[in-house]
């Protein structure tokens, strides 16, 4: 399939990312400041979604707005990643939620737009944010003219490599064909081709929608939409099929770490940071992260080998947003800070903050030489599609798939028994 190019564009899909140490972290989340939305106030407060102690982006572009604007203070409210969905909309529930609160596009996430939008939770956006609109993802930021939520960054979804260790193994594969006889390699030297997080369900959810980009969204780009319009089913789906079918071939030919089905996202920080493992399915901008906790080791993105006659592709979309919460008192200064987040200047700086690819000026960026060198003629070409998961209609069509994933893991689950929950779920 290919991606509409974007007019500026590129972790649901807010997705979770190693983590490399505990972080303590408040549960406070009140707006800041008690004057009301055009009463010219000058602080509010920021929830974002945080997993680790590697800088947050989404802090340091507050924390630099506060150095380019002395008199505005700032309270930042981080989350814990795998409960953000659930306090955000808490929080917005009881009338509590920060004034600039972190979402995502689409609605198949607890922090997609769509949702939080229709419920009367979020604020029209203006033009600023209209700009930075992927090319065409209208949809999945708002309805009926509207815009509720600023992209900030363009996340790819594909695997994060640790090219010494992929250098080790010989050639990085070629094809699925030729991974399967490397994970076999590696097993036997004790190592593994894959780290994965069995235990979480963001993890095994990301690993199963990796194996159905080539196999689903690369040959039939419309295939959400069909789903949508029950012309096909997830169960009646060969290349979904294929890609649950796949977790099974992965797992017998060796190719994830031992303990697998019981790890969490530190088996993944430990096998890519140590070399004990090759590869992970992980957002893109954790390479950044995974070179702090490892110095000295290169970290790459690649995509994953397709099987043999099929190309390569990959997911590329703007994962993240900045939304106002409707129920803000301090609106104005919520906007200003947007509308200042929305400059090329501060969109570059954004994303070299978190490792990911820019929201806006990605047609001259210079891959040649980066983490995404691999990647660079595939977004170049058009060859990548967002999330999937981004466009279904609910959170619990994801959460079927990655639950589910896990059951395929254990041996618990078949992968009809999972496309069939994905359908039930669906509706």
């Amino acid at each position: 399939m290919t991606q509409h190019r974007r007019s500026s564009k590129l972790k649901a899909a807010a997705l979770a990312i190693p983590t490399i140490a505990a972080l303590a972290l408040t549960g406070c989340s009140a707006s800041a400041g008690s004057s009301d939305s055009s009463g010219g106030s000058k602080e509010f407060s920021l929830s974002f979604a945080t997993s680790n102690t590697i800088e947050s982006p989404f802090q340091k572009l507050g924390e630099d707005y506060m150095k380019a604007h002395p008199d505005v203070k700032i309270t930042f409210n981080p989350q814990p990643n795998d409960s953000y969905d659930q306090t955000l909309r808490t929080q917005l529930q009881a009338g509590n939620a920060s004034d600039v609160v972190v979402t995502s596009p689409g609605s198949g996430q607890g922090r997609s737009i769509l949702p939080l939008a229709e419920a009367g939770f979020l604020e029209p956006l203006d033009d600023a944010a209209r700009k930075l609109l992927p090319a065409g993802s209208d949809k999945t930021f708002g309805k009926d003219g509207k815009v509720y939520g600023q992209a900030t960054e363009i996340t790819v979804s594909a695997l994060v490599t640790n090219e010494a260790a992929a250098k080790a193994t010989g050639e990085f594969p070629a094809d699925f064909a030729a991974l399967e006889d490397q994970c076999k390699s590696l097993e036997a030297s004790g190592k593994s081709l894959f780290a994965i997080a069995g235990s979480a369900p963001p993890n095994t959810g990301l690993m199963s929608m990796s194996l159905a980009a080539t196999r689903v969204y690369a040959e039939d780009p419309k295939w959400n939409e069909k789903r949508a319009a029950k012309e096909v089913t997830f169960a009646g789906s060969e290349g979904w099929k294929s890609a649950l079918e796949a977790v099974n071939t992965l797992k017998d030919a060796g190719c994830f770490q031992k303990g697998a089905a019981g790890a969490g996202f530190d088996a993944i920080t430990k096998g890519l940071a140590g070399g004990t493992s090759v590869a992970g399915f992980i957002p893109a901008p954790s390479w950044k992260q995974l070179a702090s906790a490892a110095s000295g080791t290169d970290f790459a993105v690649r995509a994953l080998p397709a099987e043999k006659g099929s190309k390569e592709f990959v997911y590329a979309s703007a994962n993240y947003a900045f939304s106002i919460n409707a129920a803000s008192k301090n609106k104005d200064a919520a906007k200003a800070f947007l509308d200042w987040a929305a400059e090329p200047e501060q969109t570059k700086a954004f994303a070299e903050i978190d490792g990911a690819l820019p929201v806006s000026g990605l047609d001259e960026y210079d891959f040649e030489g980066g983490a995404y060198k691999n990647v660079g003629e595939l977004i170049k070409n058009g060859n990548y599609s967002p999330l999937p998961n981004i466009e279904w209609p609910n959170s619990a069509v994801y959460d079927a798939l990655a639950t589910g994933v896990q059951g395929i893991i254990t041996g618990q689950k078949t992968p009809d028994q999972v496309l069939q929950a994905m359908d039930a779920a669906w509706g």
